[in-house]
């Protein structure tokens, strides 16, 4: 396809607008005043005007080796001035000048998203150097210094804030709402401070910046390599002898050069074969409004017949975050002072599993202190000393006969796909803690939509073990799962998928960078996910939301039928006009004016694929996104603490009846004063808010059942605990039934929650 129009040509093409069709009234004018001489004047010389243009395009296309399918103006042009049907010739011209016109409004209005990442980009930055700040160019930014973003400005580079900061994301994310970052919360480059001025501590130099790679990604976009253009121009082929010879038989049949100049003129493409790369272009616009950067047209058009999916699994399937599943402790000792000590201690640790823990002991309001002579070996966790203990947490010497809570903790852990961080307290095993990466709630609904828009197989390479591997196939359905893969073992996978069909790799970190490289399409996490994992990819995601995947995958596909669409539909109507002009039905001037509607008519289907499709999603009210926002918290905050119905109904199971009776008080205050509320809440706001667009109440009648169903098991607890206060206590007859609804009660929940999760949360945009 051509490239943006420079400058020049930008005015370039105006201009012969403006002279064609200056020409073609005012031959128009004289013809109505009787001066054909002069009529015809005039349209010769429109007529000659656009000659030299179109000369000029079939030269530029010949030296790019495309076929040139502006050979045909040029010809018809010809035509016109030899057998005198200057007003045929007038009306090619304007048509020429018009589509080319209109072809590069349709393409600056296509790429005008991925120029506004372009004209956002900053320059220089004001940084603090002792009690003043100085304005220095982006390039000598360096890790360390302290940044001064003022109100309106953009960040320049990533960092952390040194404040609270009210934060625009909407150029890298789509996201319309503010969001606030605390002190030491990541800042990345790109976003626009939307409130008071706040400073900022670099962390990365302004090229290695999450918005530098971004920039990179757009300056490159376009369709230059669109595999459609390449069909438009193979096309383009074999359309101009077609053209040539169909030319030739209508002046043998009808004996005059006129029916050939008429074959000629509908035979002009201009701008019928641009139909596909202006799809194409206007495909990469919409996907930039959704929070997605595209490196080029090939990527989109590839991505749009992509049929295998390869994922990787931490940061993209799953959040990337671990969160505590549960805190044991040994016999003597409780869950939140183990949690305390080691929280402590990780404070001072890096890894991952420590900031996991670090959390936990926030989110649970424990008291941490700060430790000392901490010590930290990598692979084997750290030690050092918290109240005058000794601590050790991570993976630590185990005794060759594991005590009895110990071995239950460690087989949940095998259940679950779990991590296992253990704690030691002055040598002694006193604790364990279980974490998981939990799976992205919009991660099910985007595979669902995945395989709506094409993809037939979906396959997740792991560097992780194969239990936790399992665990994420088992519950999104996955077709194929490989644990325990290095970059190199992706790598093979990837291109051994390719062999079989055109194959997407997602990924996130730097170990997934020569997969996204050896895939047909590589896709990067780039929220989160590393510099080099973006630089590989030829598509990025610049939110950290999976469902962005899934909004690129229906953009291409409906880009690429378009464009098919367009390219097929033109050609088509032109051969048609082709055979009735042969034929003497249709003459030059006629047919001109064909030509010109179908080229302006295929261009405008085009430029469809700026819109969003029958199939888009009906967006939120703000009412909706609020309540849906106001109860995904609420789980959050109730997933966790579910865990109090299992380990009542382990008290009832092996405790002691008068323990394990206060136990189940505990669980049953938890359902009283928290669940049941909830559920209500969402039974009467959440559910007939979401009727309208989900379509009808009917979508969430499951959902109600459900609700039915945890109000039944909670009024069996309670009428449990009556009849054991009426009693004297715990009743054998009462254990199996009780336990029964425990248990229960913790599925039903877990599977509930899971579910309102993917169907319902993952709506919010």
């Amino acid at each position: 396809m051509r490239t943006a129009p420079r400058p020049a040509t930008r005015r370039l093409e105006p201009a012969l607008l403006i002279t064609t069709s200056a020409a073609l009234v005012a031959g128009g004018i004289s013809f109505l005043l009787g001066s054909r001489s002069t009529a015809d004047l005039c349209w010769a010389l429109g007529t000659a005007a656009g000659i030299g243009p179109a000369a000029v395009w079939v030269i530029a296309a010949l030296r790019r080796k495309h076929a040139g399918v502006d050979l045909i103006a040029v010809l018809a042009l010809v035509g016109t001035l030899a057998v005198g049907e200057y007003l045929a010739g007038a009306l090619i011209s304007v048509m020429l000048a018009s589509g080319r016109t209109l072809e590069s409004a349709a393409q600056r209005r296509a790429s005008h998203d991925l120029r506004a990442l372009l004209e956002r980009a900053p320059h220089s930055a004001r940084r603090r150097e002792g009690g003043s700040v100085l304005t220095v160019p982006l390039e000598e930014i360096t890790p360390g210094d302290l940044l001064v973003i003022g109100p309106g400005e953009v960040v320049p580079v990533d960092g952390q804030a040194a404040g609270t900061a009210t934060l625009d994301e909407s150029a890298l994310t789509g996201e319309p709402e503010d969001v606030e970052r605390a002190a030491g919360e990541d800042v990345r480059s790109g976003v626009l401070n939307a409130g008071p001025a706040f400073e900022l501590r670099a962390t990365a130099t302004a090229e290695n910046s999450t918005y530098a790679a971004i920039v990179r990604l757009a300056r490159e976009a376009g369709a230059e390599n669109a595999p459609l253009v390449r069909i438009a121009d193979r096309a383009a082929a074999w359309f101009l002898p077609l053209s040539l010879a169909t030319a030739v038989l209508g002046w043998a049949i009808g004996g005059t050069p006129e029916r050939a100049v008429a074959v000629l003129v509908v035979a002009t493409p201009c701008p019928l074969l641009l139909a596909a790369p202006v799809a194409i272009v206007s495909g990469l616009a919409r996907a930039a409004r959704n929070g997605v950067v595209i490196r080029d047209g090939r990527a989109l058009e590839v991505l749009g017949r992509a049929r295998t999916l390869v994922l990787d699994k931490t940061g993209t399937l799953t959040a990337g975050r671990p969160r505590v599943l549960s805190v044991s402790a040994a016999p003597g000792r409780t869950s939140a002072e183990l949690l305390r000590l080691a929280a402590s201690l990780d404070q001072v640790s890096p890894h991952v599993l420590a900031e996991a823990l670090v959390r936990e002991a926030h989110a649970r309001g424990l008291s941490l202190i700060a430790p000392l002579d901490a010590a930290e070996e990598p692979g084997r966790g750290i030690t050092g000393l918290v109240d005058g203990h000794r601590l050790g947490v991570g993976r630590v010497e185990l005794p060759g006969d594991l005590p009895a809570w110990a071995r239950a903790a460690s087989n949940r852990a095998a259940l679950d796909g779990a991590a296992i961080v253990w704690l030691t307290v002055d040598g002694e095993l006193s604790g364990v803690v279980l974490l998981r990466d939990p799976v992205r709630h919009d991660a099910p609904r985007t595979l669902t939509r995945l395989h709506e828009a094409g993809l037939t197989r979906l396959v997740m390479l792991t560097g992780d073990h194969e239990g936790a591997a399992r665990e994420v196939a088992a519950v999104l359905g996955l077709d194929d799962v490989a644990s325990r893969q290095s970059p190199s073992d992706k790598v093979t996978a990837v291109r051994a998928e390719r062999a079989r069909a055109v194959t997407v790799m997602v990924g996130d970190g730097v170990n997934d960078a020569p997969a996204l490289a050896a895939a047909n399409v590589g896709v990067a996490m780039g929220a989160r996910g590393s510099t080099a994992s973006s630089e590989a990819a030829d598509i990025v995601l610049t939110t950290d939301r999976l469902d962005r995947l899934a909004d690129a995958m229906e953009i291409a596909v409906r880009s690429r039928k378009i464009a098919v669409q367009s390219a097929a539909g033109g050609i088509a109507l032109s051969l048609a006009a082709m055979a009735v002009a042969a034929l003497g039905y249709l003459p030059p001037a006629a047919g001109a004016l064909l030509q010109e509607a179908i080229d302006v008519t295929v261009i405008l289907n085009a430029l469809r694929a700026l819109g969003a499709g029958r199939a888009a999603r009906q967006a939120l009210k703000p009412d909706t996104e609020d309540l849906l926002n106001r109860f995904s918290a609420e789980h959050d905050d109730l997933r966790d603490a579910l865990d109090i119905l299992r380990d009542a109904a382990d008290q009832v199971a092996t405790g002691d009846r008068t323990q394990a009776l206060a136990t189940v008080r505990r669980a049953h205050h938890f359902l009283t004063d928290r669940i049941l509320p909830h559920e209500d809440a969402e039974e009467h706001q959440l559910y007939p808010a979401l009727s309208e667009p989900l379509g009808s109440t009917e979508a969430t009648a499951t959902m109600s059942r459900t609700h039915a169903e945890i109000g039944r098991l909670a009024r069996r607890v309670a009428t449990h605990l009556e009849q054991a206060d009426a009693g004297g206590g715990l009743q054998p007859d009462q254990i199996d039934d009780l336990l029964g609804s425990l248990y229960g009660l913790h599925t039903v929940l877990r599977l509930h929650f899971t579910q309102e999760e993917e169907n319902y949360f993952s709506l919010v945009r």
